[in-house]
Parts: C-alpha cells; sequence; structure tokens
C-alpha cells in the first residue's frame, strides 16, 4: 500500500458537486501541491483555489475554487493519510482535477481499493466492507436496513462470539490432551465441551435455517406465476406491474420465455416472472417454454396458481397443485365471466389462499397484492439476529457447522481428532470476517465495489 490513490467518490457525470478522494502516504503532499494557500486543519473544510501542481505560478489558471478536506492517518477511512476535494461537478472540471491529482504523483485507485486499504488497516472486517458495498447498491428499504446492520457489525460480533466460545472449548480440550494428569486442568467433557458445543451447534443450525433470507432481500424475492395457457397470467402480471409487461393475445401458448418485472414490495425487492402456460407443447420453442415455466416455478420463493373460472376449474387444480408448496397462493381469474362458487374440490387449506381476481376488471387485484405483501414482509422482514447475506457466508457457516458435528461425534473417544474439527470450524469462522488470509476472496469481494470506495 505504498501508492497513494484517487478516485470520483460521487457519481461521475454532470452534478452539482463532485468528490474526489485520496488516499496514500502521499496524501498531504498531493494536497499542499493542489491547493492555493495552508493546508486546512484536520477533518475541517476550507475553501481553497485548486491548481495544476506543474503550474508555472501561483496565481496561473485556477482549476475550480472548492471544499478541500484533510484527515491524517490513523483517524480516516482508510487508516491512511486522507484529503478530499469537493468542488462543482462538470465533467471539465473533474477531468482537469483528475490530471492536476495524476500529475502530483497519484494513481487511479482499483475498484474497491479505498475500502480495500481500510480492511487491511483494521478499519472493518470482511462482513462490514461487504455490508458497505451492499448499502452503496441499496434500492429499497430492506436492503438500506441489512445493509446498515451489517456494516456496523450485525455479523462480525455474531461470528466474533461464536469464534471466542470455541477456542474457549478447544483450550479446555487441548489442555486435557497436554496434561491429562493435572488435577487443575477442568474436564473438557463434563464442564467446558460438550453442553456450549452442543449450544453453538444449534446456533449455527438456525443461523442457516433462515430460509435465504438474507440473500432474498439482497436479490429480489421471486413470485412465479403458473398455470395453463390463456388463464390470464400476462394479464394478471400486467395489472400487478401496472404496465404492459407482457404481450397478451387470445393465442393459447403467446407466452414463450420466462417475462420479468422488478418492484418494490413491503420495502424489499421483489420479481415477478410470468411463465409459459403448461400444456403439452405443439413444438419445440413452447417445449422449451414449459421446461424453463416448471424450472422457475421450482426456484421461486413464492408461487401464484393462476386457474381460469371461466373453463373447468377441477382439471385445471389437478394439473397445478403438485407444482405448489404451502404458503403458496391461488388466483381464480376470470371472475367476472363466472361469479359463481369457482372453489370446488379445494381443501379448506387451499381455501384459505385462495383470492377471486379479474385482470380485466381489476376486481380482487387489492386483496391479491394485500396477501404478496404480507408473505413478502413475513418472509423477509427484520428478525432479532442477522441474515446470511451472502452464498460465501452460507458456505462458510455450513463448513463450521459440519466441523463441531464431527467434533461432538469425537468427544470422549478421540479428543484429538475434536480438537483438529474444532480448528477447522474456527478458521471457518474466520474466514467470514478476514482473519485468515484468503486473496482469492478478498480480490472477489473488493472486485465488486465502485471505483471511488
Amino acid at each position: 500500500m505504498s501508492d497513494t490513490i484517487f478516485a470520483l467518490a460521487s457519481a461521475p457525470g454532470r452534478a452539482g458537486v463532485a468528490v474526489l478522494r485520496v488516499s496514500g502516504p502521499q496524501a498531504g503532499a498531493v494536497l499542499d501541491g493542489l491547493i492555493s494557500g495552508t493546508r486546512p486543519a484536520p477533518r475541517a473544510a476550507a475553501l481553497r483555489d485548486l491548481r495544476a501542481p506543474d503550474a508555472p505560478t501561483p496565481d496561473a489558471t485556477i482549476i475550480d475554487r472548492g471544499l478541500v478536506l484533510w484527515f491524517p492517518g490513523p483517524a480516516s477511512f482508510t487508516g491512511e493519510d486522507c484529503a478530499e476535494f469537493h468542488v462543482h461537478g462538470g465533467p471539465a472540471v473533474v477531468s482537469a482535477m483528475s490530471e492536476a491529482l495524476l500529475a502530483a504523483g497519484a494513481r487511479p485507485a482499483e475498484p474497491g481499493e479505498f475500502t480495500r486499504r481500510a480492511f487491511e488497516n483494521d478499519k472493518m472486517d470482511l462482513t462490514e466492507a461487504e455490508g458497505l458495498a451492499d448499502l452503496v447498491d441499496a434500492e429499497t428499504e430492506g436492503q438500506r436496513a441489512q445493509a446498515l446492520s451489517q456494516m456496523t457489525g450485525a455479523l462480525k460480533s455474531l461470528y466474533e462470539d461464536w469464534r471466542e466460545q470455541l477456542i474457549t472449548i478447544l483450550a479446555a480440550i487441548e489442555g486435557e490432551i497436554d496434561f491429562p494428569d493435572e488435577d487443575d486442568v477442568p474436564d473438557a467433557l463434563s464442564h467446558t465441551g460438550a453442553a456450549p458445543l452442543g449450544a453453538l451447534i444449534e446456533a449455527l443450525r438456525d443461523h442457516l435455517a433462515d430460509e435465504r433470507r438474507g440473500e432474498r432481500v439482497r436479490e429480489g424475492f421471486t413470485i412465479a406465476l403458473i398455470g395453463e395457457p390463456n388463464a390470464g397470467k400476462s394479464s394478471i402480471l400486467n395489472a400487478l406491474a401496472r404496465r404492459e409487461a407482457a404481450i397478451v393475445t387470445d393465442i393459447p401458448g403467446t407466452t414463450r420465455d420466462v417475462v420479468e418485472v422488478r418492484q418494490v414490495r413491503s420495502g424489499f425487492p421483489v420479481i415477478l416472472a410470468d411463465t409459459a402456460g403448461l400444456r403439452e407443447a405443439a413444438d419445440a420453442v413452447e417445449a422449451e417454454g414449459v421446461r424453463r415455466a416448471l424450472a422457475r416455478a421450482e426456484d421461486a420463493d413464492l408461487r401464484i396458481a393462476v386457474i381460469d373460472v371461466s373453463r373447468e376449474t377441477a382439471e385445471q387444480w389437478r394439473a397445478l397443485q403438485p407444482r405448489l408448496r404451502a404458503g403458496d397462493l391461488i388466483a381464480l381469474n376470470k371472475a367476472d365471466l363466472e361469479p359463481g362458487d369457482a372453489s370446488a374440490g379445494l381443501s379448506d387449506a387451499d381455501a384459505a389462499r385462495m383470492v377471486r381476481v379479474s385482470a380485466k376488471t381489476s376486481a380482487g387485484l387489492d386483496a391479491l397484492e394485500g396477501l404478496i405483501d404480507e408473505i413478502v414482509f413475513e418472509r423477509l422482514g427484520s428478525r432479532e439476529t442477522p441474515a446470511l447475506s451472502r452464498a460465501r457466508h452460507r458456505r462458510a457457516v455450513g463448513e463450521a457447522l459440519e466441523a463441531l458435528e464431527r467434533a461432538r461425534a469425537q468427544l470422549g473417544v478421540h479428543p484429538e481428532l475434536a480438537g483438529a474439527d474444532l480448528h477447522l470450524a474456527v478458521r471457518a469462522l474466520e474466514s467470514l470476517t478476514g482473519r485468515v488470509d484468503v486473496e482469492d476472496v478478498l480480490d472477489r469481494v473488493f472486485s465488486q465495489f465502485c471505483i471511488g470506495k
């Protein structure tokens, strides 16, 4: 980290204000080279004329007049000496400032390099860095809340607490192995082994058994509309999207690929997916559409079975029922054409998640949307414990859990093997926070950041 780096920290393009950030051992010299007058006091904004460091005279052409800030390390975002330039956000000003920073000896930063330096200088751990990336990308209130919780150390605290508990258990077991005849070494199996280990195993199991809530908050809660051709799936999608997102015709099989619409519901990202009608395909293209529809329905977080009540409903229900899971919804569409009872053959549990709608008249759509919003909030809403937000978190916690279960099986039989598995569990938890050197993981995490972070 001997280089001094710079980047545009604000959004590119024309704007009222642009912020350029500098970090590294020469940040102070870079700052001094661009400003007229003295360096401002630490963490205090000061108005200064800005010019290129290679200008022939101090009163040479000024690039801009803006605010400058000086953050001497380690009391800065990266832990290094840092400076910021708040200038007018015209592209020409930003370009001239970038040229001046290059001339002063700084180089353009790589994506995520500022945050990586903060991580390497112990200003944050890896989960907090990922939370920061998610906060920058957050588009919904649910995403913002989850990202902020992670950025401020919710996952870090949880994983560090588990690690400390494991180290305590491991120390007791290794003490018993190394000093079997010492009376003052506690019996690891009866005092500090089995019970705490069992509690940790249950805690990790509960952490994993969250129905991928954190990933869904980050990536979107998927809802698939399934049903026979011409049941009205595309019409319902358009009604829920409040725009013509899917083509609607009277010709069966019009929808041949999955059509997706992104929305925000209950403060969380939702993906509505219209799928091809489920029937014996007339050609290879439709067959591929049906295959994709079935795959999308299988992977979705919620399915809405759309049944056309203007036709025989029992046969449609028999075809759709095997595709549904507990908690899925049933939309009896075209209710304007069939005012009678179309729920024959449905159990009481099925009827409780059924709603009559008409995509044509909008009747019942408010009730359907209310049910969707209720389910989304119930599954993604805030909980007491922080959620796993990435596949690497889930993988590492899973590896730790497997190691702990093996260790528990060896307690009282082969304590050396139990100790080895506990070491593996500790290492898996340390990979979550970045305590162990996992260079490929670090490269992947920080490459996903924007340039100025």
